[in-house]
Protein backbone atom coordinates (compact mmCIF):
# COMPACT_ATOMS: atom_id res chain seq x y z
CA UNK A 1 0.00 0.00 0.00
CA UNK A 2 1.25 3.46 -0.92
CA UNK A 3 1.61 5.88 2.02
CA UNK A 4 1.14 9.53 1.10
CA UNK A 5 3.28 12.40 2.32
CA UNK A 6 0.14 13.94 3.83
CA UNK A 7 -0.41 10.87 6.01
CA UNK A 8 3.20 10.88 7.18
CA UNK A 9 2.99 14.61 7.93
CA UNK A 10 -0.18 14.15 10.00
CA UNK A 11 1.35 11.31 12.03
CA UNK A 12 4.53 13.32 12.61
CA UNK A 13 2.47 16.23 13.92
CA UNK A 14 0.59 13.91 16.27
CA UNK A 15 3.61 12.06 17.63
CA UNK A 16 6.58 14.34 17.09
CA UNK A 17 8.58 11.41 15.71
CA UNK A 18 10.75 11.19 12.62
CA UNK A 19 9.50 10.83 9.07
CA UNK A 20 10.87 7.31 8.55
CA UNK A 21 9.44 6.02 11.86
CA UNK A 22 6.01 7.39 10.95
CA UNK A 23 6.13 6.05 7.40
CA UNK A 24 7.13 2.60 8.66
CA UNK A 25 4.33 2.55 11.22
CA UNK A 26 1.75 3.54 8.59
CA UNK A 27 3.06 0.83 6.25
CA UNK A 28 2.80 -1.80 8.99
CA UNK A 29 -0.79 -0.81 9.81
CA UNK A 30 -2.05 -0.44 6.25
CA UNK A 31 -2.36 3.35 6.51
CA UNK A 32 -4.58 3.26 9.61
CA UNK A 33 -3.68 6.51 11.43
CA UNK A 34 -4.96 5.45 14.87
CA UNK A 35 -3.34 2.02 14.66
CA UNK A 36 -0.06 3.60 13.54
CA UNK A 37 -0.11 6.01 16.48
CA UNK A 38 -0.77 3.11 18.88
CA UNK A 39 2.03 1.09 17.30
CA UNK A 40 4.49 3.94 17.78
CA UNK A 41 3.41 4.27 21.40
CA UNK A 42 4.00 0.54 21.98
CA UNK A 43 7.42 0.73 20.37
CA UNK A 44 8.22 3.73 22.51
CA UNK A 45 7.71 1.70 25.68
CA UNK A 46 11.15 0.13 25.41
CA UNK A 47 12.71 3.50 24.69
CA UNK A 48 11.04 5.04 27.73
CA UNK A 49 12.34 2.25 29.96
CA UNK A 50 15.89 2.65 28.65
CA UNK A 51 15.86 6.35 29.40
CA UNK A 52 14.36 5.98 32.89
CA UNK A 53 17.71 5.40 34.60
CA UNK A 54 19.34 8.53 33.22
CA UNK A 55 19.78 11.57 35.48
CA UNK A 56 17.13 14.23 34.92
CA UNK A 57 18.20 17.31 36.88
CA UNK A 58 17.08 20.06 34.49
CA UNK A 59 13.49 21.11 33.90
CA UNK A 60 10.92 23.75 34.77
CA UNK A 61 8.30 24.63 37.36
CA UNK A 62 4.70 24.30 36.19
CA UNK A 63 2.09 26.63 37.70
CA UNK A 64 -1.70 26.72 37.88
CA UNK A 65 -3.65 29.34 39.86
CA UNK A 66 -7.43 29.78 40.00
CA UNK A 67 -8.90 33.14 39.02
CA UNK A 68 -9.96 33.88 42.61
CA UNK A 69 -6.50 32.90 43.95
CA UNK A 70 -8.05 30.40 46.34
CA UNK A 71 -6.53 27.31 44.71
CA UNK A 72 -3.06 26.83 43.23
CA UNK A 73 -0.45 24.21 42.45
CA UNK A 74 3.17 24.09 41.37
CA UNK A 75 5.00 21.06 40.00
CA UNK A 76 8.63 20.33 39.24
CA UNK A 77 9.02 18.43 35.99
CA UNK A 78 12.52 17.26 35.10
CA UNK A 79 14.42 16.39 31.95
CA UNK A 80 18.07 15.79 31.12
CA UNK A 81 19.11 19.00 29.35
CA UNK A 82 18.29 22.68 29.55
CA UNK A 83 17.79 22.59 25.79
CA UNK A 84 14.68 20.43 26.18
CA UNK A 85 13.54 22.34 29.28
CA UNK A 86 13.28 25.53 27.23
CA UNK A 87 10.96 23.96 24.65
CA UNK A 88 7.31 24.98 24.43
CA UNK A 89 6.07 21.38 24.52
CA UNK A 90 7.94 20.69 27.75
CA UNK A 91 6.64 23.86 29.43
CA UNK A 92 3.10 23.09 28.32
CA UNK A 93 3.36 19.62 29.85
CA UNK A 94 4.61 21.07 33.16
CA UNK A 95 1.70 23.53 33.31
CA UNK A 96 -0.74 20.76 32.40
CA UNK A 97 0.62 18.66 35.28
CA UNK A 98 0.10 21.58 37.68
CA UNK A 99 -3.46 21.97 36.41
CA UNK A 100 -4.20 18.29 37.07
CA UNK A 101 -2.76 18.59 40.57
CA UNK A 102 -4.92 21.64 41.29
CA UNK A 103 -8.09 20.05 39.95
CA UNK A 104 -7.72 16.46 41.20
CA UNK A 105 -5.52 16.70 44.33
CA UNK A 106 -3.57 13.42 43.84
CA UNK A 107 -1.92 11.85 46.86
CA UNK A 108 1.47 11.43 45.21
CA UNK A 109 3.24 11.26 41.85
CA UNK A 110 2.17 7.66 41.23
CA UNK A 111 -1.47 8.65 41.71
CA UNK A 112 -0.97 11.69 39.50
CA UNK A 113 0.28 9.54 36.62
CA UNK A 114 -3.02 7.61 36.54
CA UNK A 115 -5.18 10.73 36.12
CA UNK A 116 -6.42 12.16 32.80
CA UNK A 117 -3.95 14.69 31.39
CA UNK A 118 -6.59 16.61 29.44
CA UNK A 119 -10.20 16.43 28.31
CA UNK A 120 -9.47 13.21 26.41
CA UNK A 121 -8.60 9.75 27.67
CA UNK A 122 -4.82 10.15 27.74
CA UNK A 123 -3.35 9.86 31.24
CA UNK A 124 -0.50 11.95 32.62
CA UNK A 125 1.72 8.87 32.33
CA UNK A 126 0.83 8.47 28.65
CA UNK A 127 1.41 12.18 28.01
CA UNK A 128 4.81 11.81 29.65
CA UNK A 129 5.65 8.80 27.48
CA UNK A 130 4.67 10.72 24.36
CA UNK A 131 6.95 13.57 25.40
CA UNK A 132 9.83 11.15 26.02
CA UNK A 133 9.29 9.78 22.51
CA UNK A 134 9.30 13.27 21.05
CA UNK A 135 12.26 14.69 23.00
CA UNK A 136 14.43 11.60 23.38
CA UNK A 137 15.19 12.25 27.05
CA UNK A 138 14.24 10.90 30.46
CA UNK A 139 11.34 13.08 31.64
CA UNK A 140 9.41 12.84 34.88
CA UNK A 141 7.35 14.64 37.48
CA UNK A 142 9.49 14.91 40.60
CA UNK A 143 7.18 16.63 43.08
CA UNK A 144 4.25 18.99 43.45
CA UNK A 145 2.37 20.97 46.06
CA UNK A 146 -1.24 22.11 46.10
CA UNK A 147 -2.71 24.90 48.25
CA UNK A 148 -6.42 25.42 48.87
CA UNK A 149 -6.79 28.61 50.88
CA UNK A 150 -9.12 29.09 53.83
CA UNK A 151 -12.14 31.37 53.51
CA UNK A 152 -9.99 34.21 54.86
CA UNK A 153 -6.97 33.38 52.77
CA UNK A 154 -5.64 33.92 49.27
CA UNK A 155 -2.60 32.60 47.42
CA UNK A 156 0.32 34.47 45.95
CA UNK A 157 2.54 32.85 43.35
CA UNK A 158 5.74 33.51 41.51
CA UNK A 159 7.67 31.64 38.85
CA UNK A 160 10.99 33.14 37.81
CA UNK A 161 11.47 34.03 34.14
CA UNK A 162 13.81 31.05 33.72
CA UNK A 163 11.09 28.83 35.24
CA UNK A 164 13.72 27.26 37.50
CA UNK A 165 12.22 28.62 40.74
CA UNK A 166 8.55 28.61 41.78
CA UNK A 167 6.77 29.74 44.93
CA UNK A 168 3.31 29.50 46.44
CA UNK A 169 2.44 31.45 49.56
CA UNK A 170 -0.87 31.55 51.41
CA UNK A 171 -1.76 34.80 53.15
CA UNK A 172 -4.61 35.98 55.34
CA UNK A 173 -5.20 39.68 54.82
CA UNK A 174 -3.31 41.98 52.50
CA UNK A 175 -3.90 42.15 48.77
CA UNK A 176 -2.75 40.48 45.56
CA UNK A 177 0.20 42.83 45.19
CA UNK A 178 1.49 42.06 48.69
CA UNK A 179 1.09 38.31 48.12
CA UNK A 180 3.15 38.50 44.93
CA UNK A 181 5.83 40.59 46.67
CA UNK A 182 6.11 38.02 49.45
CA UNK A 183 6.30 35.19 46.89
CA UNK A 184 9.10 37.00 45.05
CA UNK A 185 10.91 37.59 48.35
CA UNK A 186 10.74 33.88 49.16
CA UNK A 187 12.12 33.03 45.72
CA UNK A 188 15.09 35.34 46.26
CA UNK A 189 15.83 34.83 49.97
CA UNK A 190 15.17 31.09 50.46
CA UNK A 191 13.62 31.08 53.95
CA UNK A 192 13.21 27.63 55.48
CA UNK A 193 10.42 28.43 57.96
CA UNK A 194 7.71 31.05 58.38
CA UNK A 195 8.58 32.01 61.96
CA UNK A 196 11.03 31.20 64.75
CA UNK A 197 8.57 28.95 66.58
CA UNK A 198 8.72 26.56 63.59
CA UNK A 199 12.51 26.10 63.81
CA UNK A 200 13.19 22.66 65.36
CA UNK A 201 14.72 22.79 68.84
CA UNK A 202 17.38 20.30 67.74
CA UNK A 203 18.50 22.67 64.98
CA UNK A 204 18.83 25.56 67.42
CA UNK A 205 20.68 23.37 69.94
CA UNK A 206 23.19 22.27 67.31
CA UNK A 207 23.91 25.82 66.22
CA UNK A 208 24.23 26.93 69.84
CA UNK A 209 26.78 24.19 70.51
CA UNK A 210 28.88 25.29 67.52
CA UNK A 211 28.71 28.98 68.44
CA UNK A 212 29.56 28.27 72.07
CA UNK A 213 32.72 26.37 71.10
CA UNK A 214 33.76 29.15 68.75
CA UNK A 215 33.12 31.88 71.35
CA UNK A 216 34.94 29.97 74.11
CA UNK A 217 38.14 30.19 72.07
CA UNK A 218 38.05 33.97 72.48
CA UNK A 219 38.88 33.67 76.18
CA UNK A 220 36.14 36.14 77.15
CA UNK A 221 34.17 35.84 80.44
CA UNK A 222 31.29 33.35 80.55
CA UNK A 223 28.55 35.99 80.67
CA UNK A 224 30.00 37.75 77.63
CA UNK A 225 30.19 34.44 75.77
CA UNK A 226 26.53 33.76 76.54
CA UNK A 227 25.54 37.13 75.08
CA UNK A 228 27.67 36.51 72.01
CA UNK A 229 26.10 33.11 71.46
CA UNK A 230 22.53 34.39 71.88
CA UNK A 231 23.24 37.21 69.46
CA UNK A 232 24.48 34.78 66.82
CA UNK A 233 21.55 32.43 67.43
CA UNK A 234 19.06 35.27 66.91
CA UNK A 235 20.86 36.30 63.72
CA UNK A 236 20.79 32.72 62.46
CA UNK A 237 17.07 32.33 63.17
CA UNK A 238 16.30 35.61 61.42
CA UNK A 239 18.24 34.42 58.37
CA UNK A 240 16.26 31.19 57.99
CA UNK A 241 12.77 32.45 58.89
CA UNK A 242 10.59 34.46 56.54
CA UNK A 243 9.39 36.88 59.22
CA UNK A 244 12.91 37.58 60.44
CA UNK A 245 14.39 38.37 57.05
CA UNK A 246 14.95 41.86 55.69
CA UNK A 247 12.44 42.49 52.91
CA UNK A 248 14.21 42.35 49.53
CA UNK A 249 12.47 45.46 48.19
CA UNK A 250 13.20 47.47 51.35
CA UNK A 251 16.09 46.11 53.45
CA UNK A 252 15.35 48.67 56.16
CA UNK A 253 12.25 46.73 57.20
CA UNK A 254 11.60 43.08 57.95
CA UNK A 255 8.96 40.91 56.33
CA UNK A 256 7.26 40.70 59.73
CA UNK A 257 6.94 44.49 59.95
CA UNK A 258 5.73 44.68 56.36
CA UNK A 259 2.98 42.14 57.03
CA UNK A 260 1.91 43.84 60.26
CA UNK A 261 1.62 47.20 58.50
CA UNK A 262 -0.73 45.57 55.98
CA UNK A 263 -2.72 43.65 58.59
CA UNK A 264 -1.67 40.37 56.99
CA UNK A 265 -0.03 37.11 58.00
CA UNK A 266 1.62 34.24 56.16
CA UNK A 267 -0.06 30.88 56.74
CA UNK A 268 2.44 28.74 54.78
CA UNK A 269 4.68 28.72 51.74
CA UNK A 270 6.41 26.32 49.37
CA UNK A 271 9.51 27.04 47.32
CA UNK A 272 10.72 24.71 44.55
CA UNK A 273 14.03 25.08 42.74
CA UNK A 274 14.63 22.78 39.79
CA UNK A 275 17.19 20.09 40.47
CA UNK A 276 17.89 20.96 44.10
CA UNK A 277 19.23 17.90 45.87
CA UNK A 278 19.90 16.01 42.63
CA UNK A 279 23.51 15.20 41.80
CA UNK A 280 23.99 16.34 38.24
CA UNK A 281 26.08 14.54 35.68
CA UNK A 282 29.03 16.55 34.45
CA UNK A 283 28.90 16.51 30.69
CA UNK A 284 29.56 18.52 27.57
CA UNK A 285 26.55 20.84 27.29
CA UNK A 286 27.49 21.97 23.76
CA UNK A 287 27.56 18.34 22.68
CA UNK A 288 24.14 17.79 24.24
CA UNK A 289 22.69 20.70 22.30
CA UNK A 290 24.16 19.47 19.02
CA UNK A 291 22.77 16.01 19.71
CA UNK A 292 19.31 17.53 20.02
CA UNK A 293 19.75 19.69 16.91
CA UNK A 294 20.83 16.69 14.85
CA UNK A 295 17.81 14.55 15.79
Amino acid sequence: MSISATQVKELRERTGLGMMECKQALSETGGDMEAAADLLRKKAGAKVEKKAGRTAAEGVIGLNVSADRKLAAIAEVNCETDFVAKGDNFSAFANAVAAVVAARNPADVDALYTLPANSGTETVAQAREALVMKQGENIGVRRFVRYAATTKGHIGSYVHSTRKIGVLVELEGGDESLAKDIAMHIAASKPEYVSRDQVPAATVAKEKEIYTEQAAASGKPKEIIEKMVMGRINKYINEITLLGQAFVKDPDTTVEKLLKSAGAKVVRFARFEVGEGIEKNKGDFAAEVMAQVNK
